[in-house]
């Protein structure tokens, strides 16, 4: 998949792209749907060292597509700001590839269901847990291994991406890949 961004000067670097990934709560899953065409499907996710987790139905076009082909790409807009005397826009991107699957092993479920509900849980941890064991037969995994992950911004968010990244420089728990 190794492809060159055409504009290397507008690529993010790594702790910006972690940035991103870990200030945002949604994005757009894609695959290959059992149709041969492509079927992308907005989704809430998590990140933490070099995959991606999403929580979904047991079944559904998006698990029928996961079992058709593993391959797979998700893409996050970060900023979309328009610019009009420019005929532009002050965009930040981040697209990740690689493999995804099912999680069948109950540790990496349990740690990435886990993971979704610190994000986007009511706070309350024994509640939480409560509501994943409440739900634990019916409850459906994805992981997005990544093998690549690139990032992109407008230039002048580059020219000033302090601006855009304050915490980038700064270690971050889930930048281990």
């Amino acid at each position: 998949m190794t492809r060159e961004l055409r504009r290397r000067k507008q690529a993010l670097e790594k702790t910006e792209i972690v940035a991103v990934l870990l200030r945002n709560t949604s994005g757009v899953l894609a695959l290959t749907g059992t149709d041969g065409y492509p079927y992308a499907v907005p989704l809430s996710y998590v990140y933490t060292a070099g995959k991606l987790y999403f929580h979904c139905a047991k079944e559904g076009y998006k698990i029928d597509a996961l079992r058709h082909g593993s391959k797979a790409s998700f893409c996050v807009i970060d900023r979309d700001e328009i610019v009009r005397e420019d005929f532009s826009t002050n965009y930040i991107s981040v697209i990740a590839f690689g493999n995804a699957y099912l999680v069948t092993d109950d540790e990496e479920k349990r740690l990435s269901i886990g993971l979704l509900a610190a994000k986007y849980g009511t706070g309350d941890r024994t509640a939480d847990e409560k509501e994943i064991e409440k739900s634990w037969s019916r409850l459906t995994m994805i992981c997005l291994d990544i093998e690549e992950i690139t990032g992109k911004a407008a230039t002048a968010v580059i020219k000033n991406r302090e601006a855009y990244f304050p915490q980038a420089g700064k270690a971050c728990s889930s930048c281990q890949n």
